[in-house]
This record gives structure tokens, sequence and C-alpha cells, in this order.
């Protein structure tokens, strides 16, 4: 059982409860570590190496919570919530701010290392920006190419209807079966099930900072209060994974509280008038990076929703004549194709999220003096003070960049791979997914 808190009090209860909260989960805390710092980067440049070609896969910027007036987001708390720029899912004038500083940053690191030239025109398949055809992600991709190629017009793709999800970014199951999904479930629970049982403080923390006991919804018994152990999950093929309980709803609780910190100047505002610490807000926000996990990076789910992303960003990477690739999608992309190409768990400083919000997996490659080919990867993101200030990027300023580990593959001192072992590791995460599915047929077939 959890002990109540009040809000605002750091006691020594409280820090161990967080350690262990964190027990499974790659990337959740942010307070920083030994580690962490070696893998920690001022710059996206490596000296010495010239270079070919840069890939991103990014999160949307800043956006309204998924939820609009009138949903259970009202109806749980009776507080009132920010008012937002933009309708329900849609990206903020905020989001739009920081993207366009996103890619002026890009544009100069670019130009620095002389993909780009300056007020740069690229030719006829040079630069690719692709989005899922969701509002939020095309408009981050129009807002990152215009600080990206300000004088050039650039095409932004979609390729499904509008406000739909594209197949290439939609992390649903192409493949289901009873075995499988009971198979995905022990997993979940074998590597996920302690953090959730875990949740039980954060649980309380966003009980008081949203308070609850005051809504409609806990005085008319809609709301009866958080349960870490009422998850119930569900594996579909042509869906996403999904779960019911508590996990799902203080999900949409924290993903909202952490946005309106984003949006909000005033953080005691923004946390309905209680004055709580910067810890409390990685607390408030490490539920939904366990939620995102849980559905996300189970390595038997992650090769499976990340299938036809990771065949898109291995063919950019092959396209000849292709110098910059920007693909925008959701947390849940990037989550799901860390997982499936093995990456070392990470530990994000200066951010609140596991996948900050407009967040880059930047893939690139580099040339050594004798021709030789290598691979970085990199997460690029604004940190928590750069989304609130929304202050310009540039070398005295940059944005946060963490250099990723691959499991299994040694990197060199400035944080390459040899581009042969990075692109076996795509093969070896493509194939991934034709393993499982011959693995689960032929149990059904005996």
């Amino acid at each position: 059982m959890n002990k109540k808190r009040r809000i605002g009090m750091l006691s020594i209860i409280l820090v161990p409860a967080f350690v262990l909260s964190c027990a499974g989960i790659s990337g959740c805390g942010n307070s920083g570590s030994e580690e962490t710092a070696e893998n920690v980067l001022t710059t996206l440049s490596r000296d010495g190496y010239s270079l070919e070609q840069v890939v991103v896969l990014s999160r949307h910027n800043i956006r309204a919570p998924l939820s609009g007036e009138g949903s259970a987001l009202d109806t749980i708390t009776p507080n009132k919530w920010f008012e937002w720029s933009a309708p329900a899912s849609q990206l903020s004038v905020r989001g739009g701010i920081l993207e366009t500083e996103m890619g002026q940053y890009f544009r100069k690191w670019l130009e620095s290392e002389g993909l780009f030239e300056l007020n740069y025109h690229p030719k006829d398949g040079a630069v690719r920006i692709y989005a899922n055809s969701k509002q939020r992600t095309i408009a981050t991709a129009q807002f990152f190419s215009a600080g990206l190629l300000p004088v050039a017009n650039a095409e932004v793709e979609y390729n499904a209807e509008y406000d739909t999800m594209d197949p290439v970014f939609n992390p649903v199951f192409t493949y289901m079966s009873d075995d499988y999904s009971a198979d995905i479930e022990e997993e979940i629970n074998k590597i996920y099930g302690t953090a959730i049982a875990n949740l039980g403080d954060n649980y309380d923390l966003i009980s008081e900072v949203i308070d609850v006991q005051k809504s409609d919804d806990y005085k008319n018994g809609v709301f009866t209060g958080f349960d870490v152990g009422d998850s119930e999950f569900s594996f579909e093929e042509g869906k996403e994974p999904s779960v019911k309980g508590s996990l799902k709803t203080a999900c949409q609780i924290s993903d909202a509280l952490v946005l309106q910190y984003f949006e909000e100047s005033d953080p005691v505002k923004a946390a309905f008038g209680h004055n709580i610490t910067e810890a409390e807000w990685e607390e408030i926000s490490e539920v939904k990076d366990v939620y995102g996990d849980v559905l996300f990076s189970a390595p038997s789910v992650s090769v499976n929703v990340a299938h036809p992303l990771l065949e898109e960003i291995e063919k950019e990477l092959t396209t000849e004549g292709r110098q910059f690739t920007f693909l925008c999608g959701h947390d849940s992309n990037l989550a799901s194709v860390l997982s499936a190409l093995e990456i070392q768990d990470y530990n994000l400083p200066e951010t609140l999220e596991k996948t900050p919000i407009g967040g880059k997996l930047v893939v690139s490659k580099w040339k050594d003096k004798a021709g030789q080919e290598f691979i970085s990867l990199d997460i690029v993101y604004q940190k928590t003070g750069q989304l609130q200030e929304m202050s310009l990027l540039n070398d005295e300023n940059p944005p946060g960049i963490y250099n990723l580990k691959l499991k299994g593959l040694n990197a060199d001192s400035n944080g390459l791979y040899k581009a042969e072992d990075v692109m076996d590791r795509f093969d070896k995460a493509i194939g991934a997914y034709d393993s499982l599915i011959e693995e689960y047929e032929a149990k059904d077939a005996a």
C-alpha cells in the first residue's frame, strides 16, 4: 500500500521509491549518471570525418492534449486546463516556433559540414521531408522545413488521407496469433511488471496535483482511485497494442500535465496551484514513459509494429543521391524503432521525458580520410528549459544531444560504428519480423 505524502516534500522515503519505480525502464528518470555523462555531446559534428548523409526520425513537437474540452480530462479534475492555442491533438503555436528553431539549428550544422550550401535549393531527390498524415506531424514537418530550407519552399510529403494514420508510421500489429499474444503479455509482465507495480506513488502524486477528490468523477463514483494491478492488455492484428485500466487513465493525465508545464509560464499554475519540484514533475512524466515502454518497447512487439518504418529508414539510407531525410511521426515510432534496433538503455539529462516532445533520432553517415564509412546514432531534443523559454539554439546554447549505443557492437571514441555493422543491425531487425511469423505459424501448424 502506498503512503500518502504532501506535494513539494522530497522526503528520504521518496527517493528510494522513485528509484524502485524505474526498475526495468530504459531512460526512466533524468538526474543523470557517470555513464550518461559520457554519452552527452555538445555538437553533432565529428572531428576528422566528413558528413555524407543524414536521416532523422522525429517526434512531433508540442501539441494540445489528445482529448479536448468535455472529455474525461475535464471531469476528473475540478481545475481548468491551460487555454491551448490549437484544437485537441494538434500542434500548438509554441510547438511550431520550437520546431522552426530546431530546423534552423540543423541548417546551420549541415552548412558547417558542407552538406548544404548557404540558402540551399536541393537538387531533385536530395532532400525528402515525409510526415505521417496527422495534423501535428504534417505541421511539425512544415515548421522544421521552414527552418531547414527557408528559401526552398520544400514540399512536405504525406501519403495517406489527411488525419488518418499512414501505414509506415502506424504502430499496429500486422501479424497476430493466440500464442503470440500470450507470449507478448508474458514478456511485458516479465520486463515491466515491477515498474507498473511501483507506480503507486506516481499515481498518488498525480491525484493530488489534479485535486481528484474534488472532481465530478470522484464525487459521482465514476472514478474511485488508481490501482496498479488493474491493467488489461489487448493485442489484435490491425490495431496498436493497448491497455485498459489505471495505467491508461494516468497516462492521459500525465501527458496533459507535462504539456501544460511546457506551455504555462508559471510552474505553480501548471500544477494547478501546487508548488512541486522538478523531480516530482519527472515522477509525473514517468507514468507516460512507463506506458510507452510497456506497449511499444517489448522486443517481440517492437519488431512487429516498427517493421514498416525500419524498412523506410533503411531505404532512405541506401537511396542514391539522398542527402537529408526528415521522417515525422510519434513517440511510439521512436520507442519501437529504438527497441527493435537493440539500443542500450539510456538516460537523457535535462528533460522530463524518455522520448522528448520534438525529439529526434539522428542517423548520420560519415567518411574518414581513408574513405571508410561510419554511422552515428544520436537523440537530439530541446531541453525542458529550452521548451519553456523558446530560446534560440546555437553552438552556445545547443539542444540536448545524446549518443546512443547499440547492444553487442563497439563504437569508437567518437561514438561511431562501422556503417556495415549498423546496416546489418537494420537487416537483423527487419528480418526478425519474418522470423517471428515463421515461428508462430509453425506452432499453429504443429
